[in-house]
Parts: C-alpha cells; structure tokens; sequence
C-alpha cells in the first residue's frame, strides 16, 4: 500500500461514524506528518495462532473499539446464520490490561445489539475460566480480552467456539469472511441491556472444584508442608489460583505481594512472560528467604506457567516449557495407569515445535501422542475430533502452556499449578523432588535440551525481512548441522516432507502453516515459524543424548548447552 492509499484510508477515521477523540488522534497524525500513520494503516489486524492481537490506538491496524466492533459485528453474522432457529449465546472475559473492560463491555454490547445472548464475567478472570464457562453454559462461542504476556500498550480478541477451543478451520475462515463484508457504520453499538447477564461467583467454584477432580491424586498427603511461593505478576491468576490451591489442601501459600495487584502497566516487570527468568526473580528471591520448595508465575491472563524447583545442590533453578510438559505429563499418565485407565484408546496432545521426548514418554505407557500444529487450538481440535472414541488424558508446548484433561480446552495455569505442587507434594513425601524426578525421565528416555531464540523484526520492514528468511531456508536448504546429515526437511507451508539424502517426497497431514523443521540422522531438530501475534521470527533447537547416571546431568547438559550455542553461531543468529 502506497503513501496515498494510506493517507485516504487514515482520512476515512477522520468522520462519523468514528467519535471525536478517534477523529481528532487520527487528524493530528495527518498533521504531523507522523510515519506512526503508515504502520497504523498499512493493514488490517488479522487473526494469528492466539486470535487477533496489537497496539491498542485508532486505526486499522490497532486494538480499539471500532476494529473489535467490526470483528464482533462479523462474528455476530456468523452466529446468526449459522445457529438458525434459535437464539445464540456467547461467553465473554477480559483480563488485567489497559482498557479490557471498556472493550469487554464494548464487545457485549455488539452482540446484545444483534439480538445474542451474552454472559460477561463481573470482572475481570482467567482466560481458561472462559474455555470452561463456554461449554458449562452452554455458550455458541466466546470472546477473550486479552494480549497474554505482550508489552502495556498491547490488547487483544481470542475467539473460541462451542467446543471451548479456539476457533479453527474452516470456522476461522469462514468468520473473516462475514467480517471482511462489515462496514466500520454497520456495526451495532447500541446495546440491549436485557441481553447481558453477569456472571462470577457461582462459575468459579464450579471450575475450581473441576480443577482439583482433574490435578490431583487420592494418594497424595501432607499437601500443608509443601511451602509455595506464586505471583500473578500483576495478572489474572490471583482471582483464582491461590483458592484452587486452597480448596486443594495447599495452605503453605506465600503471594509475592508486590505483584498481587492486578495492573496493566506490569510496573515491577520489563515483561510478565513466566519464560523470561526475570520476570520470576521477586519470586525466587522470596523463595531462598523462606526455603520455599517450588515457585510458581503465571502469565497475565492465567493460561501459562513458570515453574522454579530445587536442584540437587537445593538450589532454585527455572524449569523451560519442554521439562514442565514432560513431567506433568508423565504424573497425568502414571494416574491414570494407577486408576486402571489406560487401554490402548487414551492419547496426549503435543505441538511440531514441543520437545519429541514426549512421544517416548506417553509411548513406554502405552499411550500415543498426537502432535499439531504450534497452538492450543489444534489440540482442542484433537479433543473435538476424537469424542466418543479416544480419551484425551492431557497435553502441552513448549511456551510454557498445559491442559490438564478435557474439562478445559485451552491452556490452563491454575490447573497446572495445581498439578505441579501435587508433583512436588508427592516428591517430597517419598523423599524426592521434582528436579530428581526429571532427571530419573532423563535417564529412561534420553536427555532432550531445548532452546528457543526470537529474531524481533518491528513494522512494514520487519515483516519482509522475515519472509525473505522463511524463503531463503524453504528455497536453500542446509544440508548438515554440526555437522550431522539433514535427513529431513518438513515444510508446513506445502505440506511435503522431503528427505533431503534420498529425494523422497511425503504428504503432511496437517493443515498448512508457515513452519519449516530440519531434521539430522542424529535426531537434532531445528525449527523457524514467524510468530502469529508478534513482529519477530522464532527459532527452535532440539539436542539430546542419553544419560546413564543422574549424577552425570550436569555435565550432560552443558554439553548440550554447548552444541546448541555452536549450532545458533553456525546459523548466525547470535
């Protein structure tokens, strides 16, 4: 879009039906000449692997009232014509940032407006808290106000359908559509009080009371001498983890106060990402002043964890996404082996990006795994499409998120906590610990190391320096790393895997996406993916060799430490 296409199109906003504060952000804009202009014009905000997220401010690439009003008008067409003959309802949420509950309000009473029955939570709740009241009310779809871990300035729209699972093809497709005919003066502001039903306390417990049935053992005791530090990081989470821990028997409980207020600014973090080790150092440092055992943050809008536990030297280190997926997943399995659950039809959900140790984990159960697209949306999918006929015991990636059973179905930070403090409970009954626990994992499956860089690339220019380095890799692939043979090279985006020593091509049966993974003869992976909602291009390394004495882990791991750094210095990313 050229420098005139952009300035008609901010002029546009400059006029009813935008109000005045809009048309007068956008006037000064034009007057200043400010290049602002061209990045908050030069495309619409679409809908990436975690919905729709930006820049909150007026325009059309930015979060504000008009570009979700025009979303919810969309989506609004959508329910009507596709719930005939009846009147549809829609669960809406909306978390600690900047304006979530103008827009939550906002969003209800677009729906209102055309005649939808709405369900807004009296405040503001855990994003997984939504997933729940969606299927528990018997909701046709709901709405998210939130922008995760993102910077202050940022909100966002996640969407889910009556599954409680994010939106997905061809749904996802099929409401851009009903979006794209929607005139920013066809959006029905107007609301219908009589529409709008508040809701709280009576679906809080009921999925409090579902998160202890689904992450906690009948075995398990002296839940009270487990001493747990948490922090909301400002977010969500304090509406409804520390109850859920209590309703557990955790009562050891120390909040990292500093942090417990819910504030959109995140003024004691740069970032409230529980995979950033500093967003969790007031909660470590509290930690080593009590001699807590584990440590536990979540992301703002409660649907990721971070996790600290004590090594064999006692001392706090930070667990990444893979190693919390593998235990968590490993307690999951051995419940339900000790319940007599497991016959062959159960299976775990993982992500192209998450650790492959998983897929040996679930397999020495007995158990298979089935593994998406990066997203929780796909394994929602999964769930979805094996009803009736396959049991979904839980699943994971390696950004930090988990789902405990199907009772949810998205990401879940409170039904994590709760699972892993039952982990740590256990451990530390028999005289172990966490850390112990996955080393003992390590030396059943192999010792798997992962490692994740992300290349920020902001604006109209970063986005093209990020295609062209999708292309370069899918056009000119590297034939060895570290020296090892690239035996395979997996492109999401066409759907071939081709083996790059034989030139035998394979169709992926998964939906297209702009993914591209190299696999060695040796199992080291290395996978590149632009990110769905932010300006930056992530890459995924994947090592591992096995471990024959937990006593050896340390040295074990610097070694993977180490060919992991040589194989980012190879490809020029440090």
């Amino acid at each position: 879009m050229n420098s005139n296409e952009i300035i008609n199109k901010a002029k546009l906003w400059i006029k009813a039906p935008f109000d005045s504060e809009t048309q007068n952000e956008i006037r000064e804009l034009l007057n200043s000449d400010s290049k602002d202009l061209t990045d908050r014009f030069y495309k619409d905000l679409e809908f990436g692997t975690g919905g729709m997220r930006g820049v909150m401010g007026a325009g059309t690439n930015r979060i504000n009232k008009y570009t979700l009003g025009k979303n919810t008008q969309g989506l609004s067409n959508y329910l009507l014509k596709t719930f005939t003959g009846k009147q549809p309802k829609v669960a809406i949420a909306y978390d600690c940032r900047h304006n979530s509950k103008f827009f939550g309000q906002s969003v209800a009473n677009v729906f209102s407006a055309n005649e939808i029955q709405v369900y807004l939570f009296e405040d503001l709740r855990a994003t997984p808290e939504l997933s729940y009241a969606v299927r528990e009310l018997g909701c046709d779809a709901g709405i998210v106000l939130t922008a995760s871990h993102n910077p202050p300035e940022y909100n966002g729209y996640k969407v889910y359908f009556n599954d409680g699972g994010q939106i997905i093809p061809p749904q996802d497709g099929e409401i851009v559509d009903e979006i794209n005919k929607v005139n920013f003066e066809d959006i029905k502001f107007e609301s219908n009080p009589s529409l709008i039903h508040i809701i709280g306390e009576e679906i809080d417990q009921k999925f409090a009371k579902e998160a202890v049935a689904n992450a906690t053992f009948k075995d398990t005791k002296h839940r009270d001498q487990l001493k747990i530090v948490f922090t909301s990081l400002h977010g969500t989470s304090i509406t409804m983890v520390p109850k859920t821990l209590e309703l557990a028997g955790f009562t050891d409980v120390h909040i990292v106060e500093e942090q417990r207020e819910p504030n959109g600014d995140f003024p004691t973090v740069a970032s409230p990402n529980p995979e950033e080790p500093a967003a969790l150092k007031m909660a470590t440092d509290l930690a080593d002043r009590i001699g807590a055992d584990i440590v536990i943050g979540t992301d703002p809008d409660c649907d990721r964890l971070g996790i600290a536990v004590r090594d064999l030297d006692n001392k706090l280190v930070l667990l990444n996404g893979n190693q919390t997926f593998a235990i968590l997943v490993d307690a999951l399995l051995k419940k339900w082996q000790k319940e007599g659950r497991i016959d062959g039809r159960q299976f775990v959900g993982s992500t192209i990006v998450s650790t492959p140790m998983i897929i040996k984990l679930a397999s020495s159960y007995g158990v298979k795994t089935k593994v998406g697209l990066t997203g929780f949306k796909w394994i929602a999918k999964m769930i979805r499409e094996a009803e009736g006929k396959e049991e979904f015991i839980g699943g994971g990636e390696e950004s930090f998120g988990f789902m405990v059973g199907d009772f949810v179905r998205d990401k879940d930070a409170v039904s994590s906590t709760l699972l892993a403090c039952e982990i740590a409970a256990q451990a530390k009954n028999n005289g172990s610990s966490v850390y112990a626990e996955l080393l003992e994992l390590y030396k059943k499956h192999g010792f798997y190391k992962e490692h994740l860089i992300s290349v920020v690339k902001k604006g109209v220019e970063g986005a093209r320096e990020i295609e062209q380095m999708m292309i370069d890799m899918r056009n000119s692939p590297v034939t060895e790393i570290h020296g090892e043979k690239v035996n395979f090279l997996f492109d999401y985006q066409t759907s071939v895997c081709k083996n790059l020593i034989t030139g035998e091509e394979t169709v992926i049966d998964l939906p297209k996406s702009n993914v591209l993974i190299y696999q060695t003869t040796e199992g080291t992976r290395m996978a590149a993916r632009p990110s769905g909602t932010e300006p930056k291009i992530k890459f995924y390394f994947s090592v591992h060799t096995a471990l024959d004495d937990t006593k050896d882990a340390k040295k074990v791991e610097a070694e993977l430490d180490q060919k992991i750094q040589r194989i980012i210095k190879e490809f020029k990313l440090n």
